[in-house]
């Protein structure tokens, strides 16, 4: 008989931020689970910048979630994330 893998820590259900929470729901929820949801909500308000799709434009929800109303990289989104997961 095969030994059941353990869920790796990445797929593990994580808290999400009250911030976050407004966003993507609540959780817990994986990590995948949240930026999943996390760019539904940004194609869905239409935050991307149209002359740039890498940058998001954040609405009032997500400039709470980021700690700024600045345009953000896509690459740094994830990392901005993660202070909301615990």
């Amino acid at each position: 008989m095969a030994k059941k893998k353990a869920p790796s820590k990445f797929m593990a259900p994580l808290k999400v931020s009250k911030d976050l929470a407004v966003v993507v729901g609540k959780g817990p929820m994986p990590r995948t689970e949240v930026t999943k949801k996390l760019w539904a909500y940004i194609k869905r308000k239409k935050l991307q910048d149209p002359k740039n799709r890498r940058n998001i434009n954040p609405d009032e929800a997500l400039s709470k979630v980021f700690g700024s109303k600045k345009s953000i990289n896509m690459f740094k989104m994830t990392k901005l994330i993660s202070k909301h997961l615990t």
